[in-house]
């Protein structure tokens, strides 16, 4: 097989850098892969997916179940499994959601898919990026947020009370991991053959991380929100773990229990 070079997309949170550190500093055999890297929140990715611009991608969940069609659900590199969902946190215990100003981390986040799951009269969202919920609500700009990634770990810093854990519902009503995120394959001819070659890239790269912890730190380091060490260790061993390696049954139905819960409520 000649050289191949192939655009991969990730955010820069310390799931998805410690996830492609060793694919992408000659720290695993590539073979013939290569690979051009961009790094951007999920949000973003989920709508430059929508115009089919990366060849490899993270998306959430809830733009994976729209993009189908488009996208390709690789078996590694997904973030799911249990006590790792969102959470709704605000400054009162006592805010009513159906009228409440809430910031949502993206139209297309699986955090935003929660909500309207959980909470379907809470209407009045404004999407934001996700490192600026919690000083919304902070501000008071927000009376509440759905926070992702280091926002679990640091928000009582900005005077914020959970509300609920939606990833907490989620495992009460159905049983099932969480499916927030995943790598997905663009469906293009030229690329869709070499899905398990790019799977089994993947999970070696996870692995290695899993054998040599210390390695990828200065590069999660360099992308990461909240640099403590602690939250970033959280972090990881929150969103990266054996359904990461490979999604397995157990991670299959969840996607598609996922998917049956938002067509039952017309959502997708």
């Amino acid at each position: 097989m000649a050289g191949l070079d192939l655009s991969l997309a990730f955010s820069p949170c310390p799931n998805d850098t410690f996830i492609f550190h060793a694919l992408l500093h000659d720290c695993i055999d590539r073979g013939p892969f290569s690979f051009t890297a961009f790094m951007d929140d999920v949000e973003t990715l989920n709508q430059e997916a929508f115009k089919e611009r990366f060849q490899i991608t993270k998306l959430s969940f809830f733009a994976y179940l729209h993009l189908k069609d488009r996208y390709e659900l690789l078996d590694a590199g997904a973030a799911l499994g249990y006590g790792c969902g969102p959470l709704v946190v605000a400054k009162s215990k006592d805010v009513r959601l159906s009228s409440a100003r809430i910031a949502v981390p993206g139209v297309y986040t699986t955090a935003h898919l929660l909500l309207r799951l959980w909470h379907p009269e809470a209407l009045n969202v404004e999407i934001t990026r996700f490192d600026d919920i919690l000083p919304g609500i902070e501000s008071g700009r927000y009376d509440a947020g759905v926070i992702i990634h280091e926002g679990r770990f640091v928000y009582p810093n900005y005077d914020c009370s959970e509300i609920i854990d939606l990833g907490a519902w989620w495992e009460k009503e159905t049983g099932l991991p969480i499916p927030l995120g995943c790598i997905a394959l663009r469906r293009e001819p030229s690329i869709i053959g070499l899905k398990e070659n790019l799977e089994r890239l993947i999970r070696n790269s996870i692995q290695y991380g899993f054998d040599n912890r210390a390695a990828s730190r200065n590069f999660i380091k360099s992308h990461a929100q909240e640099l403590d060490d602690d939250v970033i260790d959280s972090h990881i061993g929150l969103y990266v773990n054996g359904f990461s390696l490979s999604l397995g049954a157990e991670g299959a139905k969840a996607a598609a229990t996922l998917e049956e819960m938002a067509r039952c409520r017309n959502i997708l």
